[in-house]
């Protein structure tokens, strides 16, 4: 097993194209971590520095301690799944599962062992003479990672692993990858740009835009608290509401005016505001869907809005609506607290909502970073 360390890597195709820049980041042994961002944010040039496949402009990698920039990737003990399985056609199951042991010129009967053991705890034991075009995507990726876990390699990396297969196999290929850590219980990086996968699978998260670091932190705190306005509107389905405001000071201490409101914060984000000698400004305020709620008495409202849409998700309705200048998405349950039944708001329709004041985040207007 192994940890990791990054320290201000950098990489720059060309004289100015730079693609990853001053990442840092320890990566403990036995950890599972998650690079999640949008397309082109760098995560898999950082995922293929570590492994060697992409020269280091500047900085350092240290695998358990021994410095790598200059390491073949042969050598640096690392196994990688990518996106695309990379299978050879003519090769069975077991001859692609086996391949790299036998270049390691590995003894037959371990061979076969370790190939065994893998195929049992992927539950491929009996596709092990198929070869790959008789295989589904969900096989094929099984096997693709059975030929990393035959290696027993120091790190595993994959390169957005699920990325292929239909909604329902990527469903069942991530509870297979949760159980699958545990069974191996060895050091995970993994690359994604679907923040479900980041929240359910990662011990830490590292969110990346435009090469840099944004936060990292554990799925709760990366959802609880986003660091900035960015992280604030990657992470979470759907995404968090934006609003812009006004942070004031009235006799009750601070209150955001928005949405033609005025709204006192509740007593911890008071304490923060204070703490950190935050002055009157211009704000964003997030809210996240789950955090706006319908209410039966406009005197309890914060403010009226106005349905521009509903989309039916099974037990949940995601309401499409205009409040204020500006649009909002709210998420109830299909047959809301106290019985009211949610099917009915149509198009066009004004409801009351308020919002759950506890849950409010502020950026600042300028920097965009979070206030609290």
């Amino acid at each position: 097993m192994a940890s990791l360390t990054l320290k201000n890597v950098k990489k720059v195709y060309g004289k100015n194209v730079v693609a990853v820049q001053d990442f840092n980041l320890e990566i403990n042994d036995k950890e599972f971590v998650v690079f999640v961002g949008p397309s082109g944010c760098g995560k898999s040039t950082t995922l293929r520095m570590i492994a060697g496949l992409e020269e280091i402009s500047d900085g350092e990698l240290f695998i358990n301690g021994r410095k790598m920039n200059d390491v073949m990737p042969k050598d640096r003990d690392i196994a990688m799944v990518f996106q695309n399985y990379a299978l050879y056609p003519h090769m069975t199951v077991f001859e692609n599962m086996a391949f790299a042991l036998k270049l390691q010129k590995v003894p037959k009967a371990e061979i076969k062992q370790r190939v065994s053991r893998a195929a049992e705890i992927l539950k491929i034991t009996d596709l092990l003479q198929r070869k790959p075009k008789a295989l589904s995507g969900g096989q094929r990726q099984r096997v693709a990672i059975g030929r990393a876990i035959v290696r027993n390699p120091q790190v595993f990396l994959m390169d957005e692993p699920l990325s292929n297969l239909d909604a329902k196999l990527r469903n069942q290929m991530r509870t297979e990858l949760m159980l699958l850590r545990k069974r191996i219980d060895t050091t995970f990086v993994y690359v994604t740009h679907d923040q479900i996968e980041a929240m359910t699978l990662g011990d830490r998260i590292v969110v990346m835009k435009d090469g840099m670091i944004q936060q990292i932190g554990t799925p709760k705190e990366v959802f609880m608290h986003p660091a900035n306005l960015f992280v604030a509107g990657f992470i979470g389905t759907p995404q968090m509401n934006f609003f812009d405001a006004s942070l004031m000071r009235h006799k009750d201490g601070f209150a955001v005016e928005m949405c033609g409101n005025t709204i006192t914060l509740p007593e911890d984000k008071q304490k923060l505001l204070k703490e950190n000698s935050v002055k009157e400004r211009r704000v964003v305020a997030g809210i996240r869907p789950e955090d706006i709620l319908i209410a039966d008495d406009q005197k309890k409202a914060d403010c009226r809005a106005h349905v521009l849409l509903t989309e039916m998700m099974g037990n949940e309705i995601y309401i499409h609506t205009g409040i204020g200048s500006g649009t909002a998405v709210i998420k109830t349950a299909a047959s809301a607290q106290g019985g009211g039944n949610m099917d009915n708001i149509q198009k066009n329709e004004e409801i009351n909502v308020c919002f759950c004041t506890e849950r409010i985040h502020l950026f600042d207007k300028e920097t965009e970073l979070a206030l609290l």
